[in-house]
């Protein structure tokens, strides 16, 4: 997206901030509620614009990341839970046939393969339905369990024996133990059937089909699930003492032969062409089809080449959804309103006439900043068309009233919250108040930003309260959240608050008082200091005044400091100039002294996996004949090591292939240990062995 270009990393962060707490809020509302606010399309619409930050900002990927997380974690429920032997994947999505051809091309070089050499996919249409896992041992079936967040799901196996589609015995020579994978779903007569039912009987309707396969499987009594017309088909497997077969399509023909359901579409792709030509045809079958479906998911044909590709976070590296594209919609653009954010940019938000999109009625739109309005040339007033894909909020595709005479939208250039100068700095795109700490929308995103879950994770402190007791003149610093027990009984005369609650903050509060470094200084919203920038710094410095030094070292022109910095991974010149910025200015130092006269952060340290190369830093050159350097530098990072691109006094090992060249020579000269592929192979081998 053009906007990441010139977005900056606190912004990033930000953002990035809000998509997790709001992705986390729709899982749970789909997941664990079967109760979804937005559609399948919006929803894609959060996760892909968190994976273009995440791609754009990879040094500021979250810990609550909704890329590492699948599904939800299980709520209060009335089923008990389940562990899932082998983890419950989610999949990454695709929009274009250029990605889908980049993930084709992504999948090649991982594996190294020659250019000539064929790589095949399995095809199949996507369905929307709720992922359920089926365990049967000596082919009787013994344990049928959702997805939940992928590691915990719920038993459902007394309601499963209602779906005719799943069976009791599996037909035919399977394995002493077998987990098949699939969806249970709803077919789109069935669903209108129920809904019609449940009209009638004066009872809630279900949204769609998915909500009622979910609603219908999740129920406590199994009588009830009975009543509803549940289906099934299989696209996988989980924990298995064999593998019927050596590719994805064994397999698949495999469960058919044992009497289960698969998808009647599913097909096998020898090229890239194929692989767009079955696209085309399970998208213009889509509207005949007896059930919904949202795209169509790709699979590496060869079972080892899956298992030589793993996994990513929480998908595989060797499959992939190509999602269907979404709906666009004309409307009326009736305002624009600014936003000031915690970093003062000033964010313009269009107001729309209430229409429906995909299913959802849209009335915010973003219209990112002030060269965006100019490029679209928008105005209040204007008609404008819309979609909802590849952002938060929906996006103006086209302003269809430039024909219209009407003045152009002037940009303020004050900012609305405290009337300061707001101007874009050179080079910049983005407008920014000039305040600073007396803004008072910066002083309270900032409070929030620090109290956020990425960041010191405190309980009880919200958005509406911390408002609340900014407006009262009780926060005004970091450092006024730890003097919020001298408030107790001012809190306690607050609508709304009771003692239990009351106490509640305040031990959250003093919960923190020995803070993980690292979140602390995420906290404070230092520009361009992400929680995973602020990690790698206290990796190296362990303690913050340590940091401090180096920084204001730095600024004064101290080469050796700002070497020091920019030796760290991750840690480029922009990190090191917001450093110096940030302990230049007074008022961030009275700050920083305040907050640590309240909080005393331990020393940082990170723990390491127990393997043979664990805390060690490896770098790979030259050609790797076995495996593909980024396989390569996967199996380090799941060992416990670091793997860098450049070789300096913290090497600790050089893996060197042919044509190893000065990366080579520099190791001998500092004296690194230098090892050929096979010795690599063989403490791989050593570790996966030590790890179990």
């Amino acid at each position: 997206m053009t906007d990441l270009q010139n977005l900056h990393e606190a912004d990033a962060a930000n953002e990035l901030m809000r998509l997790a707490r709001q992705i986390a809020k729709h899982d749970r509302l789909y997941h664990a509620q079967d109760a979804p606010e937005i559609t399948d399309q919006e929803y894609d619409a959060l996760t892909r614009r968190n994976a273009e930050l995440e791609a754009a900002f990879p040094h500021l990927v979250r810990d609550d990341s909704p890329s590492r997380n699948v599904g939800h974690a299980i709520a209060a429920s009335p089923l008990s839970k389940v562990r899932h032997e082998v983890r419950m994947m989610s999949l990454d999505n695709t929009f274009s046939d250029e990605e889908l051809a980049e993930f084709v091309a992504r999948v090649r070089r991982f594996l190294s393969l020659a250019k000539d050499e064929p790589v095949a996919f399995t095809a199949e249409d996507k369905i929307d339905g709720l992922s359920c896992s089926l365990r049967y041992e000596q082919g009787k079936l013994v344990r049928a369990a959702t997805r939940g967040d992928g590691q915990v799901g719920e038993d459902v196996t007394p309601n499963v024996a209602h779906i005719s589609d799943i069976p009791q015995q599996i037909e035919g020579n399977a394995p002493e133990i077998f987990e098949i994978r699939g969806e249970v779903y709803m077919s789109t007569a069935d669903f209108l059937a129920l809904n019609a039912r449940q009209e009638e009987a004066g009872e809630k309707l279900f949204a769609n089909p998915r909500n009622a396969a979910a609603g219908s499987l999740r129920q406590k009594d199994a009588g009830v699930t009975a009543t509803r017309p549940l289906k099934f088909w299989a696209h996988g497997w989980g924990a298995a003492s064999d593998v019927p077969g050596e590719t994805q399509v064994d397999v698949v023909r495999a469960l058919e032969a044992w009497g289960v359901p698969v998808s009647p579409l599913f097909t096998r792709c020898e090229t890239l062409e194929e692989m767009l030509a079955s696209y085309q045809s399970i998208a213009v079958q889509r509207p005949d089809l007896p059930y919904e479906i949202d795209g169509v998911v790709y699979k590496v044909d060869r079972l080892d080449w899956q298992q030589r590709l793993g996994f990513v976070a929480k998908a595989p590296r060797w499959a992939i959804a190509r999602k269907f594209p979404a709906e666009q919609a004309e409307t009326t653009l009736e305002a624009i309103d600014i936003q000031v954010g915690r970093t003062g940019k000033l964010t313009p938000v269009g107001r729309l006439a209430p229409v429906l999109v995909g299913g959802v009625t849209v009335t915010n739109v973003t219209l990112h900043n002030r060269d965006e309005i100019q490029r679209l040339g928008v105005r209040p007033g204007d008609r404008v068309q819309v979609q909802r894909a590849g952002d938060v909020i929906p996006q103006v595709v086209a302003n269809l009233t430039l024909d219209v005479e009407r003045g152009a939208y002037t940009f303020p250039d004050r900012c609305p919250e405290c009337d300061s100068e707001a101007v874009a700095a050179e080079g910049e795109v983005d407008v920014r108040c000039t305040g600073g700490l007396i803004c008072p929308a910066q002083r309270t995103q900032r409070l929030k930003h620090f109290v956020s879950r990425g960041a010191l994770d405190i309980d009880g402190l919200g958005e509406k309260t911390i408002e609340q007791f900014f407006a009262l003149g009780w926060l005004e610093s970091p450092a006024d959240i730890f003097r919020l027990r001298s408030r107790r009984t001012d809190i306690l005369a607050l609508e709304g608050w009771q003692d239990k609650s009351v106490d509640n903050l305040l031990a959250s509060v003093e919960n923190r008082r020995q803070p993980d470094a690292a979140r602390l200084l995420f906290g404070l919203g230092i520009r361009h200091v992400g929680a995973v920038t602020a990690r790698d710094l206290m990796k190296h410095f362990h303690e913050l005044p340590a940091l401090r030094m180096a920084a204001e070292k730095a600024r004064a022109s101290d080469e050796d400091a700002a070497a020091e910095l920019t030796d760290i991974d991750g840690i480029g010149t922009a990190v090191v100039e917001a450093l110096g910025d940030f302990f230049h200015e007074e008022h961030n130092r009275a700050v920083w002294d305040d907050l640590l006269t309240e909080v005393s952060p331990p020393r940082y340290e990170v723990d390491t996996l127990d393997s043979p190369v664990a805390g060690k830093t490896v770098v790979f050159t030259g050609k790797l004949e076995t495996m593909s350097r980024d396989e390569a530098k996967a199996q380090a990072e799941r060992l416990g090591a670091k793997a860098s691109g450049s070789v300096s006094t913290k090497t600790d090992i050089l893996v060197a292939g042919p044509g190893a060249g000065s990366k080579l020579k520099k190791a001998a000269e500092l004296g690194i240990e230098v090892m050929d592929e096979a010795g690599w192979a063989k403490i791989v081998a050593a570790g996966v062995e030590a790890g179990g």
